[in-house]
């Protein structure tokens, strides 16, 4: 039965990782047309805020997005700032700038090579 169960839910995250990939590439298209014709955002909407459809927790934004570990620790540490118990706002602010300061130094290495 645990063999059964284990297929299913490969099945569904085959299907799942499927359905991120064709909306990504949907949104990339979408996006590369308006970059074509010139759409400027008016900065009270952009299709870069859109939600990828599928997407029912932080982790499918984080995989959506292709976010590294530092980046998807940033996010969800300010996603749930100030709604954990085990992590005052103070511990999540160090942790964010933590996970910043080793982005700009892992993009600055990068730059200099």
């Amino acid at each position: 039965m645990s063999d059964g169960i284990t297929a299913q839910f490969d099945r569904e995250a085959e299907e799942f990782q499927a359905r991120m990939v064709a909306d990504k590439e949907a949104f990339t298209r979408r996006y590369q047309e308006q970059l074509m014709q010139g759409v400027v955002s008016d900065g009270s909407t952009a299709n870069y805020y859109e939600l990828p459809v599928g997407a029912t927790q932080l982790q499918d934004l984080i995989s959506f997005k292709n976010m590294n570990a530092q980046i998807g620790e940033i996010f969800r540490a300010c996603y749930r700032m100030g709604q954990a118990s085990h992590s005052p706002d103070l511990r999540d602010a160090k942790k964010i700038l933590f996970y910043a300061k080793a982005e700009v130094a892992r993009l600055e290495k990068l730059n200099a090579a």
